[in-house]
Protein backbone atom coordinates (compact mmCIF):
# COMPACT_ATOMS: atom_id res chain seq x y z
CA UNK A 1 0.00 0.00 0.00
CA UNK A 2 1.31 3.41 -1.00
CA UNK A 3 0.93 6.35 1.31
CA UNK A 4 1.93 9.96 0.84
CA UNK A 5 4.49 11.47 3.13
CA UNK A 6 6.25 14.81 3.33
CA UNK A 7 9.94 15.00 2.54
CA UNK A 8 11.93 17.94 3.84
CA UNK A 9 14.38 19.29 1.32
CA UNK A 10 17.16 21.36 2.69
CA UNK A 11 18.78 23.84 0.35
CA UNK A 12 21.55 26.27 1.14
CA UNK A 13 21.74 29.56 -0.74
CA UNK A 14 25.25 30.46 -1.98
CA UNK A 15 27.26 33.03 -0.16
CA UNK A 16 27.26 36.44 -1.81
CA UNK A 17 29.40 39.45 -1.20
CA UNK A 18 27.72 42.75 -0.66
CA UNK A 19 29.78 45.79 0.22
CA UNK A 20 32.61 43.70 1.58
CA UNK A 21 30.26 41.80 3.86
CA UNK A 22 29.16 38.23 3.48
CA UNK A 23 25.52 37.26 3.59
CA UNK A 24 25.52 33.88 5.22
CA UNK A 25 23.03 31.66 3.41
CA UNK A 26 20.10 30.43 5.41
CA UNK A 27 18.31 27.13 5.31
CA UNK A 28 15.15 26.95 3.24
CA UNK A 29 12.67 24.18 3.92
CA UNK A 30 9.96 23.07 1.58
CA UNK A 31 7.46 20.21 1.72
CA UNK A 32 6.73 17.88 -1.17
CA UNK A 33 4.33 14.95 -1.38
CA UNK A 34 6.06 11.78 -2.44
CA UNK A 35 4.69 8.19 -2.51
CA UNK A 36 6.51 5.81 -0.20
CA UNK A 37 5.86 2.05 -0.55
CA UNK A 38 4.50 0.15 2.48
CA UNK A 39 4.44 3.28 4.63
CA UNK A 40 1.66 3.33 7.23
CA UNK A 41 1.16 6.19 9.62
CA UNK A 42 0.60 4.76 13.14
CA UNK A 43 -2.76 5.66 14.64
CA UNK A 44 -2.88 7.64 17.87
CA UNK A 45 -5.54 6.45 20.29
CA UNK A 46 -7.01 8.20 23.28
CA UNK A 47 -6.09 5.08 25.23
CA UNK A 48 -2.41 5.36 24.31
CA UNK A 49 -0.47 7.20 27.03
CA UNK A 50 2.06 9.74 25.82
CA UNK A 51 5.81 9.22 26.33
CA UNK A 52 5.77 12.01 28.88
CA UNK A 53 3.00 10.27 30.82
CA UNK A 54 4.90 6.99 30.75
CA UNK A 55 8.11 8.60 31.97
CA UNK A 56 6.55 10.52 34.82
CA UNK A 57 6.15 8.73 38.11
CA UNK A 58 3.67 11.16 39.59
CA UNK A 59 0.13 10.08 40.54
CA UNK A 60 -2.65 10.43 38.00
CA UNK A 61 -5.71 12.59 38.38
CA UNK A 62 -9.12 11.12 37.57
CA UNK A 63 -9.29 12.79 34.16
CA UNK A 64 -5.84 11.55 33.18
CA UNK A 65 -6.54 7.96 34.18
CA UNK A 66 -9.90 8.06 32.42
CA UNK A 67 -8.35 9.34 29.19
CA UNK A 68 -5.49 6.84 29.20
CA UNK A 69 -7.75 3.90 30.07
CA UNK A 70 -10.55 4.84 27.67
CA UNK A 71 -13.33 5.16 30.25
CA UNK A 72 -15.22 8.05 31.78
CA UNK A 73 -14.52 9.66 35.13
CA UNK A 74 -17.96 8.52 36.28
CA UNK A 75 -16.96 4.93 35.47
CA UNK A 76 -13.82 5.28 37.59
CA UNK A 77 -15.90 6.51 40.51
CA UNK A 78 -18.30 3.60 40.04
CA UNK A 79 -15.34 1.21 40.18
CA UNK A 80 -14.26 2.98 43.35
CA UNK A 81 -17.68 2.50 44.95
CA UNK A 82 -17.47 -1.21 44.08
CA UNK A 83 -14.07 -1.43 45.78
CA UNK A 84 -12.16 -2.09 42.55
CA UNK A 85 -10.09 1.11 42.70
CA UNK A 86 -8.66 2.77 45.78
CA UNK A 87 -7.48 6.30 44.96
CA UNK A 88 -5.62 8.44 47.43
CA UNK A 89 -6.55 12.00 48.26
CA UNK A 90 -4.26 14.93 47.56
CA UNK A 91 -3.97 17.85 49.99
CA UNK A 92 -6.55 19.73 47.92
CA UNK A 93 -9.00 16.81 48.10
CA UNK A 94 -8.60 15.62 44.51
CA UNK A 95 -8.41 11.90 43.81
CA UNK A 96 -4.99 10.59 42.81
CA UNK A 97 -4.25 7.17 41.37
CA UNK A 98 -1.03 5.18 41.38
CA UNK A 99 0.35 4.13 38.01
CA UNK A 100 -0.77 0.53 38.44
CA UNK A 101 -4.37 1.77 38.28
CA UNK A 102 -4.00 1.92 34.47
CA UNK A 103 -3.49 -1.84 34.32
CA UNK A 104 -6.22 -2.41 36.90
CA UNK A 105 -8.82 -0.56 34.80
CA UNK A 106 -7.84 -2.46 31.66
CA UNK A 107 -8.02 -5.73 33.57
CA UNK A 108 -11.54 -4.84 34.74
CA UNK A 109 -12.69 -4.05 31.21
CA UNK A 110 -11.22 -7.29 29.82
CA UNK A 111 -12.93 -9.34 32.55
CA UNK A 112 -16.27 -7.61 31.91
CA UNK A 113 -15.94 -8.45 28.22
CA UNK A 114 -16.02 -12.21 28.94
CA UNK A 115 -18.97 -12.08 31.32
CA UNK A 116 -17.60 -11.24 34.76
CA UNK A 117 -19.50 -8.60 36.69
CA UNK A 118 -18.22 -5.95 39.05
CA UNK A 119 -19.31 -7.84 42.16
CA UNK A 120 -17.33 -10.88 41.00
CA UNK A 121 -14.27 -8.73 40.46
CA UNK A 122 -14.76 -6.96 43.78
CA UNK A 123 -14.44 -10.27 45.63
CA UNK A 124 -11.45 -11.31 43.56
CA UNK A 125 -9.59 -8.03 44.00
CA UNK A 126 -10.27 -7.98 47.73
CA UNK A 127 -8.34 -11.25 48.04
CA UNK A 128 -5.59 -10.09 45.68
CA UNK A 129 -5.11 -6.76 47.42
CA UNK A 130 -4.79 -8.60 50.73
CA UNK A 131 -1.92 -10.66 49.30
CA UNK A 132 -3.95 -13.76 48.46
CA UNK A 133 -4.14 -15.74 45.22
CA UNK A 134 -7.79 -16.21 44.17
CA UNK A 135 -6.83 -18.09 41.01
CA UNK A 136 -9.14 -21.06 41.68
CA UNK A 137 -12.04 -18.73 42.41
CA UNK A 138 -11.40 -16.95 39.11
CA UNK A 139 -11.38 -20.28 37.30
CA UNK A 140 -14.68 -21.31 38.93
CA UNK A 141 -16.26 -18.01 37.97
CA UNK A 142 -15.11 -18.40 34.37
CA UNK A 143 -16.45 -21.98 34.27
CA UNK A 144 -19.82 -20.74 35.51
CA UNK A 145 -19.85 -18.08 32.78
CA UNK A 146 -19.09 -20.79 30.24
CA UNK A 147 -22.01 -22.90 31.47
CA UNK A 148 -24.31 -19.91 31.12
CA UNK A 149 -23.02 -19.33 27.61
CA UNK A 150 -23.48 -23.00 26.66
CA UNK A 151 -27.09 -22.91 27.87
CA UNK A 152 -27.73 -19.71 25.96
CA UNK A 153 -26.26 -21.18 22.78
CA UNK A 154 -28.38 -24.30 23.22
CA UNK A 155 -31.56 -22.26 23.68
CA UNK A 156 -30.76 -20.02 20.75
CA UNK A 157 -30.04 -23.04 18.55
CA UNK A 158 -33.53 -24.40 19.29
CA UNK A 159 -35.08 -21.03 18.51
CA UNK A 160 -33.02 -20.73 15.31
CA UNK A 161 -34.18 -24.13 14.04
CA UNK A 162 -37.80 -23.32 14.82
CA UNK A 163 -37.46 -19.98 13.06
CA UNK A 164 -36.11 -21.71 9.96
CA UNK A 165 -39.16 -24.00 9.88
CA UNK A 166 -41.44 -21.03 10.47
CA UNK A 167 -39.99 -18.97 7.62
CA UNK A 168 -40.23 -21.94 5.28
CA UNK A 169 -43.89 -22.46 6.22
CA UNK A 170 -44.63 -18.76 5.78
CA UNK A 171 -43.01 -18.73 2.34
CA UNK A 172 -45.24 -21.64 1.28
CA UNK A 173 -48.33 -19.86 2.61
CA UNK A 174 -47.43 -16.62 0.85
CA UNK A 175 -46.70 -18.36 -2.44
CA UNK A 176 -50.20 -19.90 -2.47
CA UNK A 177 -52.04 -16.80 -1.23
CA UNK A 178 -53.35 -14.01 -3.41
CA UNK A 179 -51.61 -10.63 -3.21
CA UNK A 180 -54.36 -8.95 -1.17
CA UNK A 181 -55.39 -12.08 0.72
CA UNK A 182 -54.34 -12.16 4.42
CA UNK A 183 -52.13 -15.17 5.17
CA UNK A 184 -52.56 -14.92 8.96
CA UNK A 185 -48.89 -15.63 9.54
CA UNK A 186 -48.75 -14.63 13.20
CA UNK A 187 -51.63 -16.93 14.04
CA UNK A 188 -49.47 -19.91 13.05
CA UNK A 189 -47.07 -19.25 15.93
CA UNK A 190 -49.37 -21.12 18.29
CA UNK A 191 -48.58 -24.43 16.64
CA UNK A 192 -44.81 -24.02 16.78
CA UNK A 193 -42.21 -24.65 19.44
CA UNK A 194 -41.50 -20.93 19.53
CA UNK A 195 -44.58 -20.35 21.64
CA UNK A 196 -43.10 -22.52 24.40
CA UNK A 197 -39.50 -21.40 23.96
CA UNK A 198 -37.78 -19.67 26.84
CA UNK A 199 -37.80 -15.91 26.50
CA UNK A 200 -34.51 -14.65 25.24
CA UNK A 201 -32.93 -11.30 24.42
CA UNK A 202 -32.72 -10.77 20.66
CA UNK A 203 -29.21 -10.45 19.32
CA UNK A 204 -28.11 -6.89 18.78
CA UNK A 205 -25.23 -5.28 16.87
CA UNK A 206 -21.95 -4.96 18.72
CA UNK A 207 -22.45 -2.31 21.39
CA UNK A 208 -20.51 0.92 21.27
CA UNK A 209 -18.18 2.10 24.02
CA UNK A 210 -20.93 4.36 25.29
CA UNK A 211 -23.32 1.43 25.69
CA UNK A 212 -20.58 -0.59 27.37
CA UNK A 213 -20.03 2.18 29.90
CA UNK A 214 -23.78 2.32 30.63
CA UNK A 215 -23.74 -1.43 31.19
CA UNK A 216 -20.83 -1.12 33.61
CA UNK A 217 -22.70 1.51 35.61
CA UNK A 218 -25.73 -0.75 35.97
CA UNK A 219 -23.64 -3.61 37.39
Amino acid sequence: MWEKCARIIERWSPEQENGGQENIGHTIFSLTLEPVPDFIMPAVSKETPSKKELREDRPLRSGELARISGVSVDTLRHYERKGLLKPERASNGYREYRRHAIERVRLIRNALAIGFNLDDLGRVFKIRDAGGAPCRQVRELAAAKLDELENLVRDLTVVRNEMRKLIKDWDERLSSALTDEPARLLETLTGTGLADARAFTPLKPHSSKRNQKKKEKRQ
